[in-house]
């Protein structure tokens, strides 16, 4: 990956990163790595990836900034994703509590966003979608960006998730898997794309379509995505975390239909900081 260290992590109590980290062993030619940590049980060096898989679920591990080398880049973390809908779904998003809510089930500081990487998560997001089309999953599976929600939320590298969803069902899908395997060892291999527009969102639902599309057919690369639902708390503040927590600097602000008390909180930082303000619908 252009010379980045990579640390991609997964959790034992996680079905979809356990099975997907026994397959990029064997895909990566990974070396056993000796560890000591309490919350680690498993560390293996593939190249420039240091994969660990760790005794707590995925949305805790705050402390990764503790365990992977100083010079690692970003982390990328494979995970089942569950929702209520149990529909089947193949996504992509970064971690952060746009909320004043302690949510232990979820983790994720109040009001805390992770560090975002619009690059590496557009060529993520366009190998899974390569990967998930190859393997004819689209007809059966939702593939979508999801917005920023859960934790962690402490590090002090970017953190983006890629995920299988939503029940035992999908988890254990094999295609479903190699897909999210694929997707993974490409994105290694192209490193994060060399020229995009990295932009935040704002609007749309959990699962963005429209922000999605923008992502896979355009220029945009995305930062942070803000719900509907969490605009009764979106102010200044958070936009500003948004436009500040990304390591490719943002550029715009893609905005879908809003009140119009939130299209004057995008104005005042899109004036800040010099951005340019792109309304859909």
């Amino acid at each position: 990956m252009g010379g980045e260290l990579i640390g991609i992590a997964f959790s034992k109590v996680d079905r979809v990163g356990v099975e997907i980290a026994q397959k990029l062993v064997e895909i990566m030619h990974c070396e056993t790595v000796g560890t000591s940590h309490p919350k680690v049980y498993k560390q293996y060096l593939c190249g420039n990836v240091h994969l660990i898989g760790f005794i707590d679920d995925v949305t805790y591990l705050d402390y990764l900034d503790q365990i992977y080398p100083q010079n690692v880049k970003a982390y990328i973390i494979v995970s089942r994703h569950q929702s209520t809908s149990r529909r089947p779904t193949l996504s992509l998003h970064y971690p952060g509590n746009p909320t004043s809510n302690v949510d232990p089930e979820h983790g994720g500081r109040p009001r805390q966003l992770a560090w975002t990487y619009p690059r590496l998560a557009k060529t993520l997001l366009l190998a899974y979608y390569e990967a998930a089309s190859r393997l004819e999953l689209l007809d059966s599976y939702n593939f979508t960006l999801e917005a920023t929600h859960h934790g962690p939320t402490e590090p002090s590298k970017p953190i983006i998730f890629i995920e299988i969803g939503s029940s035992e069902r999908e988890w254990g899908d094999k295609r479903a898997q190699q897909a999210l395997t694929e997707a993974i060892v490409e994105a290694i291999e192209r490193g994060p794309v060399e020229s995009c527009t990295p932009v935040i969102g704002v609007g749309g639902t959990h699962y963005p379509e429209k922000h999605t599309r923008l992502m896979l057919e355009t220029d945009y690369c995305y930062g942070h995505i803000f719900a509907k639902y969490v605009f009764k708390e979106l102010d200044k503040e958070l936009v500003e975390q948004a436009v500040r927590k990304s390591v490719d600097p943002i550029k715009g602000i893609v905005v879908l239909k809003v009140p119009s008390r939130v299209k004057e909180v995008v104005r005042e930082v899109a004036e800040e900081f010099s951005l340019e303000v792109n309304i859909y619908g």
